[in-house]
């Protein structure tokens, strides 16, 4: 039997991590560089960037980019190349709740969401895929939410979005799961993030969602690690068209 810890290694590998800037793609970038990976980090905030590259080390390069705007995903994607390579790995968790109530909700608004959750995801796999399937060999992790199957107040037009990341993430594993490369989607409950903090800085009402858990807590952001590598590595390679929901047990009650 192979060493199982050689499943989740990922020396050789580049990945793109959409959303590195802060919060959990911040930590994914962490988990996949400690794994062995390459990563390239992509966000709006070029210092927030320089704060990752700088933690990271020599594994990790970034591309700044506002994927809201709708910025060319060829053209995108040669840039994400250039440090190291076209990715093996891609992680969508780059997005954006307005938390506009559904009476409130502009179509600014609205457009925003959509194309930032939703749109950019798909275009960039899109443009990543063909190197993906030369190689025979990639892995997809989309950024599902509680609100995937949930729905949230002020969350209708952030909702929305992420049920369409669960049926664009099944979309994808039919069309290019033959060709080796998996499409997955985590659904993160809630973790103390720069989208979520107005809930963590109402200490009560992250008393409440904690005790809607199974497992009576909060998220942590290592909490992320395991199950990302997971989805990102060949322990999962028959895994695919997926939404793992990383939530402590919140969905299950």
């Amino acid at each position: 039997m192979a060493d199982p810890r050689a499943l989740f290694d990922l020396t050789g590998k580049v990945a793109c991590v959409t959303g590195a800037s802060a919060g959990l793609g911040r930590q994914a970038a962490r988990a996949l560089v400690a794994a062995g990976a390459k990563v390239v980090g992509v966000a709006r905030r070029q210092s927030a960037l320089e704060e990752m590259q700088a933690e990271l080390g020599g594994g990790a390069a970034y591309v700044v980019a506002d994927l809201a705007a709708g910025e060319a995903a060829n053209d995108l994607a040669r840039a994400i190349a250039a440090p190291f390579g076209l990715p093996d790995i891609l992680v969508q968790a780059a997005g954006i709740n307005t938390r506009q109530a559904a009476d409130d909700v502009t179509p600014e608004g609205w457009d925003m969401s959509l194309a930032l959750n939703l749109t950019a995801p798909f275009f960039l796999a899109q443009a990543l895929v063909p190197a993906m399937r030369e190689k025979g060999w990639g892995r997809i992790v989309n950024f599902a939410s509680l609100q995937t199957t949930r729905a949230f107040p002020g969350g209708i037009a952030y909702g929305a979005t992420k049920a369409g990341i669960g049926q664009l993430t099944r979309a994808m594993a039919e069309a290019w799961s033959n060709s080796g490369i998996t499409a997955n989607a985590i659904g993160p409950g809630f973790f103390p993030t720069e989208l979520t903090e107005a809930v963590f800085s109402d200490p009560e009402r992250a008393t409440r969602n904690a005790a809607q858990t199974c497992i009576g807590r909060n998220g942590r952001l290592q909490d992320l690690d395991g199950p990302l590598l997971f989805l990102c590595s060949d322990a999962s390679s028959y895994v695919t068209g997926q939404v793992l929901m990383v939530d402590g047990g919140f969905t299950a009650k």
